[in-house]
């Protein structure tokens, strides 16, 4: 695969999510700190999704998957600040909030299994 990501393209109405900065605003999970949110970068190039993460409860995380038009499946891991390392699988819905920025809404299953949403809104300069 090309490193070059730099005109991913557009996905079935979607901008891609190709070098765009996303926060965390809420999750059932945990109360999300509002002054360091978890902070999630992405990149996209033909429908394969990666990234990385960190903030909140998140020393450092990554994340691989794939996207078809308006959902994204991915894994995870991370490192959390009390030392833990947590994994899975996890489902988001791309959808576009009133002001424009794209919201992430994310379905997973926390530690314990129980199902669990967060959402994310895209950050702009």
């Amino acid at each position: 695969m090309s490193t070059d990501v730099t005109s991913a393209p557009s996905i079935t109405g979607y901008e891609s999510l190709n070098d765009r900065v996303f926060v965390m605003v809420s999750s059932t999970a945990s109360v999300v700190d509002a002054t360091s949110p978890s902070r999630f970068h992405y990149f996209e190039q033909d429908g394969v999704i990666w990234g990385s993460y960190d903030g909140d409860t998140v020393v450092i995380g990554r994340f691989s998957g794939y996207r078809e038009s308006d959902t994204v499946t991915i894994n995870f891991v991370h490192l959390g600040i009390n030392g833990a390392t947590t994994s899975g699988p996890a489902t988001s819905v791309i959808s576009t909030a009133a002001d424009g920025t794209l919201l992430l809404t994310e379905n997973f299953e926390g530690p314990n299994g129980t199902p669990e949403v967060s959402v994310c809104r895209e950050v702009r300069a």
